[in-house]
């Protein structure tokens, strides 16, 4: 069972999520704006938050923003939105996942428990992972170089922290899109080469002068200890 919170102003919708969901045995909780469900995330810390776009008082997306800021409790995004463009901005935002309306219950619930798989199994991998002089904290979500702290997008970071679990072996973009975007393969690679660029201005390195982050051509993406 999961401690979920559902932000959805529409009645009907929320009311019949509300149903199901505690049919499939977990414990849920529903605001129906964005001031509200940020107040009741932060005092009762559900295990996952089900967010809804269209919200009265505040886009959905501000809320994600400020939610973002003080938390890192799992949000799937509801949206009636299916442009690529918009789902990669939401996930770059730090959504962990999101459902494209309509949706039916059980494709909710399924999304639910594979967030929150994947959540567990961030919180039993070994806390700190070194390359070279990267250090990257999964647990507190912090990554250092040579000792100074590098400041990353949630999306960098588990970016990022993907290639570290892969150090020395070169990752596809495929690989890199399933696992750390969610998004299935087939004209959603640029994003990727884009926040790798990001990614490499920040580890204060170029793709022409890599230092960690070494691009395998037609094949992937490499990050290994500089020589």
């Amino acid at each position: 069972m999961a401690r979920l919170l559902l932000i959805e102003d529409d009645p009907a919708i929320r009311n019949t999520l509300l149903r199901a969901l505690r049919e499939r045995g977990h414990a849920v909780a529903a605001s129906p704006a964005a001031m509200d469900g940020l107040q009741t995330a932060l005092a009762e810390r559900p295990d996952l938050i089900v967010l809804d776009l269209g919200l009265p008082d505040l886009d959905g997306r501000e809320l994600l923003r400020m939610l973002r800021a003080v938390s890192r409790i799992p949000v799937i995004i509801a949206t009636a939105r299916d442009e690529e463009t918009e789902m990669v901005r939401l996930l770059d935002a730090g959504a962990d996942d999101y459902v494209v309306k309509p949706f039916t219950a059980a494709q909710l619930d399924a999304r639910i428990r594979a967030v929150l798989r994947r959540g567990g199994a961030v919180e039993t991998a070994d806390p700190v992972l070194t390359v070279g002089g990267l250090r990257i904290d999964p647990g507190g979500r912090a990554v250092t170089l040579d000792g100074a702290t590098v400041e990353l997008t949630p999306r960098e970071f588990d970016l990022l922290h993907h290639l570290a679990t892969r150090a020395g072996q070169v990752v596809t973009k495929r690989e890199l899109l399933s696992e750390v975007w969610q998004v299935p393969y087939g004209g959603a690679d640029k994003t990727v080469d884009v926040h790798l660029s990001w990614l490499r201005r920040k580890l204060g390195e170029t793709a022409q002068e890599p230092r960690y982050l070494h691009t395998v051509r037609g094949v992937g993406v490499k990050l290994s200890e500089p020589a």
